[in-house]
């Protein structure tokens, strides 16, 4: 790390010694010890800039606070058959570790529905798994490996991807804008697999409008990526989708052990299971309500709502204009 880097995260620290309660026991849930690295993930996705990086973790906290996100894994989805249909229409799952001790994200893009459930309840998802990510995962694999580890792997398969996919367009954006304001440089490289060409077309007029941060992140790899991921991590680790060329749906495979999308997988149950007892805990005294648990989220960056323009776009050119763009602009998010 530079002087420059070193000074930029002294005066963050400085600043953010004289944060006031409850935005500091919120912090702490964000940092989980690791301060450097924390001041460093959030100078980095702003460009070094420390008054931009501060306001930027400040408007964090404040969401945090907002929107009770320190209790957001003491809420479960219930019934389990409800969480059953999110796990099987949202498709990510932790599939092991690289060699480096980087937990390795699997995700489902092609094969996401999204059709299972609210809006809210996909977004409560991803939030409990981000937040499992960072107070349980992260802190244990540092532990593990004798040093800090604060960012995953991420394994984006393409199997399936179709027209279809702008109707997620809306609902992936405000994934995205939560991950950008809040978690941002959490990845340390996303890794593209079995690509169809709706895919490689799409790349081509987006990978200009990421910055040069992102795009050096990301590399497309060839068919499902196997020799090139068992360079990063062993075979054990690989997500199920590629571990052999033609294996078929990224939903389903020989069984929901293997599977990391599924409920079954030992992940999904350790996070289900921890999210239960830490509600009986909570809520010893009351009832588990049932209900989504919603989160405000904040507008897109000029950025992303450039990118998702762009991508409709070129997926309505393959669409031929036959109705596509209508279903997106008829989506409601609020209110469901």
């Amino acid at each position: 790390m530079g002087i420059v880097s070193q000074e930029a995260i002294k005066q963050f620290q400085a600043l953010m010694d004289q944060v006031d309660e409850p935005l500091k026991r919120t912090f702490q849930n964000v940092h989980q010890g690791f301060l450097v690295e924390t001041f460093a993930r959030f100078l980095k996705a702003r460009e070094w800039n420390v008054v931009k990086a501060h306001k930027m973790l400040m408007d964090c906290l404040n969401w945090r606070v907002q929107n009770e996100i320190d209790s957001i894994l003491a809420k479960p989805i219930i019934p389990t058959e409800l969480y059953r249909g999110v796990r099987d229409s949202q498709l990510i799952g932790l599939s092991g570790y690289s060699r480096e001790g980087m937990p390795v994200f699997a995700i489902g893009v092609g094969l996401s529905t999204f059709n299972k459930a609210s809006v809210h309840y996909y977004v409560q998802s991803h939030i409990q798994i981000n937040e499992y990510r960072d107070r349980v995962i992260l802190p244990s694999a540092s532990k593990k490996y004798g040093k800090p580890i604060t960012t995953c792997v991420k394994v984006l398969d393409m199997t399936g991807l179709k027209l279809s996919a702008l109707n997620q367009i809306k609902l992936l954006t405000i994934i995205s804008t939560v991950d950008d304001l809040n978690y941002p440089e959490k990845t340390n490289t996303y890794y593209i697999v079995n690509v169809p060409y709706i895919f490689s077309a799409c790349w081509k007029v987006v990978k200009p409008l990421l910055q040069e941060r992102t795009r050096k992140k990301v590399q497309v790899l060839s068919g499902c990526g196997t020799d090139e991921l068992l360079k990063i991590m062993d075979y054990a680790s690989l997500p199920h989708f590629c571990k052999r060329e033609g294996s078929g749906s990224s939903r389903h495979s020989q069984n929901g052990t293997d599977n990391c999308f599924s409920l079954d997988h030992h992940f999904h149950q350790q996070l289900y299971n921890y999210i239960k007892q830490q509600s009986l805990i909570n809520e010893s005294v009351q009832l588990i309500k049932q209900g989504s648990f919603h989160v405000d989220v904040p507008e897109p960056a000029a950025e992303g709502t450039q990118i998702a323009k762009t991508i409709e776009s070129e997926f309505n050119k393959f669409g031929n204009g036959n109705g596509v763009s209508d279903s997106l602009n008829g989506l409601k998010i609020n209110g469901d």
